[in-house]
C-alpha cells in the first residue's frame, strides 16, 4: 500500500488494524480489486455489485464500520459527493467491515445506515473478504477508482476532503471528456458528525478488551476472563484510566457483573465517546458522568444531559462529552446504575 504525505497525516485520524504487509491494490495481476466485492456477506439500499457491472463508471469505496468515529466523521462528505455526482457517473460503495462482533450482525449495520442517512450501496464484509481484496489496513479508508477498474487514489483516515474531490473529478472528467466543476462540496457535520479539533488532541483510541488495552492504572493489573474487584486509582496521567467494580475483562470487552462499577480516563481532547453495549439480555443500563469530579453542564455531549445522565440502550458509539472553550486536561469518570454494560474502546476527537 503506497502512503502518501497527505495520507500519513490522514492515518492520524483513523483506526486501523495491522494484518499483513499492505500491497497497491491496483497492481494485483488480472483483475481489479472490485472482484472482492463478490465475497460480501450482504448488502444494503442495493442488490449485490460486480466488477463486471462496475465496468466503465468511476467508483469510490468507502471502508468504514459504525462505531467509529472518524468514520462517522466522514460519511457527510461521502453522502454529499455519492449526491453531486451521481448523474456524472460516479458509484459510491460503502464496505462496512466490523472492528467488533456486534458489527457484524446485520439489524445493527441497518439501523446505523438509517440513522446516517446513507443512500448509497454498502456492502457488508464481516469476513473480511473485501478489506483483504484492498489490502486495506485502516478505517476510514477511500479507494478512488477508474472506469477501468484501476485503483488511482487512495487516502486513510479523516481530512483533505478538498483533495479527494479532485479526483473524484477527475476521474469523471477522464471517463467521459466533460469537464467536472470545479467547485467543492460545503458540509457541515453536526453533532457526533462534527469535524474534530485536530489541533488540540492528545488522546488517542483506547481500548478496554485485553486483547489491545494499553495504559491500564488501576492496582493489579487486568485479570482476563475472569470476575476481578477492581478499584479506581488515586491518580491518573495523562491518558491512563481504570476501572472499579466487579468486572470481567475479555479480548474486545469488559463486562460490569454488579450495579455501581466505574471506569475512569484522563484525557485531553474536545470530545469523549466510549463504545458501549447494554446488559447481554437486552436489558437497558443507567449510568452518569462527570468531569474532574462535576456533572458536566455545558460541556456534556449529545448523549448525556447536563447533569451527565445517561442510558445504554444498544451497541454503538456514545459521545459523553463535548468541552465547551478552551480544551485542557480532565478526568472523566463513568458510573452506571445497573450491571450488564459491555465497554469496549474510548475515541476522542
Amino acid at each position: 500500500m503506497r502512503l502518501s504525505v497527505v495520507a500519513a497525516v490522514a492515518v492520524l485520524l483513523s483506526c486501523s488494524i495491522p494484518l499483513v504487509e499492505a500491497q497497491d491494490p491496483s497492481s494485483i495481476v488480472g483483475s481489479s480489486p472490485l472482484y472482492g466485492l463478490s465475497g460480501a456477506t450482504g448488502w444494503i439500499n442495493s442488490p449485490p455489485l460486480t466488477a463486471k457491472q462496475l465496468k466503465g463508471k468511476v467508483v469510490l469505496v468507502d471502508f468504514w464500520t459504525y462505531s467509529c468515529i472518524n468514520c462517522l466523521r466522514a460519511v457527510p462528505y461521502i453522502r454529499a459527493w455519492a449526491e453531486k455526482y451521481k448523474d456524472s457517473g460516479l458509484v459510491v460503495i460503502g464496505v462496512h467491515t466490523p472492528e467488533f462482533d456486534f458489527e457484524k450482525q446485520l439489524p445493527n449495520v441497518q439501523k446505523a445506515v438509517q440513522k446516517f442517512a446513507i443512500p448509497y450501496p454498502v456492502a457488508l464484509d464481516s469476513n473480511f473478504a473485501i478489506w483483504n481484496a484492498f489490502h486495506n489496513q485502516y478505517w476510514p479508508a477511500h479507494y478512488f477508482i477508474d472506469a477501468t477498474g484501476k485503483v488511482r487514489f487512495e487516502h486513510f483516515g479523516e481530512g483533505e476532503y478538498d483533495q479527494s474531490e479532485r479526483w473524484i473529478q477527475q476521474l469523471l472528467t477522464e471517463a467521459h471528456a466533460t469537464p467536472m466543476p470545479a467547485s467543492a462540496v460545503i458540509v457541515h457535520g453536526q453533532g457526533i458528525q462534527a469535524a474534530a479539533d485536530t489541533g488540540d488532541v492528545r488522546s488517542s483510541e483506547t481500548y478496554i478488551g485485553y486483547a489491545r488495552a494499553s495504559n491500564f492504572a488501576s492496582p493489579d493489573g487486568i485479570n482476563r476472563d475472569v470476575e476481578q474487584l477492581y478499584t479506581q486509582p488515586s491518580l491518573l496521567r495523562l491518558n491512563q484510566w481504570g476501572l472499579a467494580g466487579r468486572w470481567v475483562d475479555r479480548e474486545q470487552f469488559a463486562v460490569l457483573n454488579s450495579a455501581g462499577g466505574k471506569i475512569a480516563f484522563r484525557f485531553h481532547a474536545r470530545d469523549l465517546h466510549l463504545v458501549l453495549g447494554p446488559a447481554a439480555s437486552g436489558k437497558s443500563v443507567r449510568f452518569r458522568v462527570t468531569v474532574d469530579g462535576q456533572a458536566p453542564g455545558e460541556s456534556h455531549g449529545v448523549d448525556t444531559d447536563a447533569e451527565g445522565n445517561g442510558v445504554v440502550t444498544e451497541y454503538r458509539l456514545y459521545q459523553l462529552v463535548r468541552q465547551k472553550g478552551p480544551v485542557a486536561d480532565h478526568t472523566f469518570v463513568i458510573e452506571f446504575f445497573d450491571p450488564g454494560v459491555q465497554a469496549f474502546a474510548f475515541t476522542f476527537g
